[in-house]
């Protein structure tokens, strides 16, 4: 059931991609800039996101996956505390080393000028718009799932509990209910 939700996934990427196509050909946005992994601040995923994501991992080094999933550790700590942190999969180099297997929320942002802080990526409306409706449909493939920012869903995939319920295709709002209302994670159920 999950495999073949991440292929679903995987085609509503790819029909965003077809409409952001045009637009996209004058993006600034090029391999190592970094910006919006650097200074977004949230990148949120659905649950079905955050499990394909971990299949990522799963492919990366032993060391790897063990810094990986340290720098998450972290990065909730600090988004606790309001600091926003570049994404763990940001590498030295600027490049995602998921890049292949990014999260919508990243596929999304393009600039068609040098991003700065005083100078943040300008997306066209058009696409706005088709984000809008990609993540409308995103939530409703994953219709018992959650949305919310990548480390903190990420973090519910870890737990046994969670992610039982989750693989049965169940939606137990309650067990997440404290975590859920701390850190904004959003019921997809309730978002269609």
């Amino acid at each position: 059931m999950i495999k073949a939700k991440v292929s679903k996934l995987k085609d509503i990427y790819r029909k965003f991609d077809q409409k952001a196509n045009e637009a996209k050909k004058e993006q600034a946005c090029e391999k190592g800039c970094g910006f919006c992994c650097k200074e977004a601040g949230s990148i949120d995923i659905t649950t079905l996101e955050g499990f394909a994501i971990r299949d990522a991992m799963k492919a990366l080094p032993r060391s790897r996956q063990k810094s990986l999933t340290k720098s998450f550790q972290q990065e909730i700590k600090k988004r606790e505390k309001g600091i926003v942190v570049p994404c763990p999969f940001l590498m030295k180099n600027n490049a995602c080393m998921i890049y292949e297997d990014r999260p919508f929320s990243c596929r999304r942002i393009y600039s068609t000028h040098v991003c700065t802080r005083q100078n943040p990526p300008m997306v066209s409306r058009q696409v706005m718009e088709d984000a809008k409706l990609t993540i409308k449909a995103l939530q409703e493939l994953d219709i018992t799932g959650y949305s919310g920012h990548m480390s903190y869903i990420l973090y519910m995939l870890s737990t046994p509990e969670f992610l039982d319920t989750y693989l049965k295709g169940e939606c137990k709002p309650e067990e997440i209910m404290v975590f859920g209302k701390a850190h904004k994670i959003i019921i997809n159920k309730m978002v269609v």
